[in-house]
């Protein structure tokens, strides 16, 4: 073996144009098999990846979603005569085509992550239609990682009341059920995305009624229902554009109201009116819907309201009288601290601020998603003097006082722990996983933020100057009459027909879902002892600073 490598040493000295022929070649040839193999696990991939197909406002886009393919669309498919190459045969177990309307179908083999996570209720299978839809809102299709908890969520996000799942991959949204009762054994095919569950038929539909939050808006196609309102005294000064239409129909007011660039589609009867809330027609008085039944000429499963009682829809038309926002015109020498604990309802509350005052808010802090929603003050140094208020969520002598003034916003403890439990392990607004509900992070996560919470509200009250407190649950509930007293505060005069605007933009880009709840009390009896000591406290420095207590909610009584 010596010999043989000597030989080969003496070789390549003797040609050294050989020897750096040899690497070369040697290197040309790995680098082109690796690049070979670059491009075609790079087309094997991509093969994989479905396209996404949405339509919005008529107009479809494409874009690549890598793992979730999925597709919106507003346009009813084509007719198909036939399952899907894909289609299973039903299943042949008598035992299992026997069961009728049970939850153990619908759900069958789901996860507990699931089973926790879901909260709608199964209704059973129905007929379907191509021409004729059961479900006839927004629709979704996923051919390789549909699952149920994934439809009823992205109805539930759109407002929706019924989810319904076909062909193992296909997803439908509606507010009404327009089709007969099928048997539960044409439902019959596993989702795409979870075996062991069932996502519908050929043809038939497996349906779930979303119990959706308080906060979660009824929709018609893309108009949010607003409720049932007693007509207004003078309607022509009110809702300034109307129109009497044959064969009445939701879709056709809101069509026409959008059109006439109008915020609000108000049916009465045969009559479409439209117009912006004023405080001719505010819109803070909803009536029974029972006042409101009669039913639509051109559709027989809609409400169209009457002479005196009106339905109110808020079509996709922006209201422009809240939206312009800029910085303060002369840097202001107050330094006011809109103070909170985290998850209490800051960005909420800056959001609410800037429609309602026209000026940008700013911020002790710098977060780049939140300048990239639109709060241009995130930027400005927080003692810049531009923006009307500062958000903050220090505590500690030394830093409250380096405000001149400051809005305190307190939530119940129970539920501000949660939603910055949520922020932290899944962004603005999304959702932490089981794994970290159910996990250390949790229990860890109360024993140091819920010590925070009380002495945040407690520093705030008494080193603060000028403190006005504001409870995130009356905001919530009584937002026109708390901001008007918000904007007082900041020392500008109040726009009511700014703050009717404020209303129908309340939400902004940063709330979450109202389907993805826990199913369960995440907080133990110890969390529970320890919390209400720390409630009571709060409630008692309240008090002795001539303020209302905590709302009662706090504390279950």
């Amino acid at each position: 073996m010596a010999k043989l490598l000597l030989k080969l040493q003496r070789y390549f000295r003797r040609k050294p144009v050989r020897f750096f022929s040899f690497i070369i070649l040697y290197l040309t040839a790995g680098s082109l098999a690796f690049l070979h193999s670059s491009f075609a696990g790079e087309s094997t991939e991509t093969s994989k990846e479905p396209v996404a197909v949405e339509t919005i406002n008529g107009a479809l886009v494409t874009q690549n979603l890598g793992l979730i393919g999925r597709v919106f669309k507003e346009t009813p498919k084509p007719s198909r005569r036939y399952g899907p190459p894909w289609l299973k045969p039903a299943s042949k177990d008598p035992s299992e085509r026997g069961r009728v309307g049970s939850w153990s179908r619908a759900l069958k083999g789901r996860s507990t992550r699931d089973q926790e996570e879901s909260r709608a209720k199964y209704i059973g299978c129905y007929t379907d239609n191509t021409q004729q839809r059961a479900l006839r809102g927004s629709s979704f299709f996923d051919y390789k990682k549909m699952t149920v908890f994934r439809c009823q969520d992205n109805c539930a996000e759109r407002g929706y009341m019924y989810a319904g799942l076909e062909f193992g991959a296909e997803c439908y949204c509606g507010h009404r059920i327009q089709a007969p009762n099928a048997s539960e054994s044409d439902c019959n095919m596993e989702c795409k995305g979870e075996k062991n569950n069932i996502c519908g038929g050929a043809n038939r539909l497996t349906i779930f009624r979303l119990e959706l939050s308080q906060e979660s808006a009824r929709r018609y196609g893309s108009a949010i229902f607003k409720g049932c309102f007693r007509k207004p005294d003078n309607v022509s000064f009110a809702l300034p554009v109307s129109a009497l239409i044959p064969n009445m129909t939701v879709d056709k007011c809101v069509d026409f109201c959008t059109e006439k660039e109008y915020s609000l589609a108000v049916l009465a009867g045969q009559t479409c009116h439209c117009g912006f809330p004023t405080l001719r027609f505010p819109l803070h008085e909803r009536e029974d819907e029972q006042l409101c039944s009669q039913r639509c000429s051109g559709e027989e499963f809609e409400s169209c309201g009457n002479d005196d009682y009106f339905v109110v829809y808020q079509t996709q038309v922006q209201d422009n009288r809240c939206m312009d926002r800029r910085f303060l015109p002369s840097h202001s020498k107050q330094l006011i601290a809109l103070a909170s604990f985290p998850g209490a309802g800051n960005t909420w509350a800056r959001h609410l601020i800037e429609l309602a005052t026209g000026y940008y808010t700013g911020s002790y802090y710098f977060d780049g998603s939140l300048y990239n929603k639109g709060f241009k003050g995130e930027r400005d140094h927080w003692r810049s003097g531009r923006t009307i208020c500062i958000k903050t969520h220090e505590s500690g002598r030394k830093e409250i006082e380096s405000y001149d003034s400051g809005i305190l916003m307190i939530r119940n403890p129970y539920k501000a722990l949660m939603a910055e439990f949520n922020r932290k392990y899944g962004g603005h607004i999304g959702f932490a996983s089981q794994a970290h509900w159910k996990g250390k992070e949790w229990p860890e996560f109360v024993k140091n933020y819920a010590p925070w919470w009380v002495s945040h509200t407690l520093d705030w009250l008494k080193y603060g100057r000028n403190v006005k407190v504001i409870h995130f649950e009356d905001l919530k509930h009584h937002l026109f009459s708390q901001m008007k007293k918000m904007v007082s505060y900041l020392g500008l005069e109040v726009s009511e027909d700014r703050l009717l605007c404020v209303e129908g933009q309340k939400d902004g880009n940063f709330k979450r879902s109202g389907l993805r709840k826990l199913e369960y009390d995440p907080y133990t009896p110890e969390m529970r002892r320890m919390i209400d000591g720390f409630i009571k406290k709060v409630d008692e420095a309240l008090k002795m600073k001539n303020q209302t207590g905590v709302p009662e909610d706090y504390i279950p009584r």
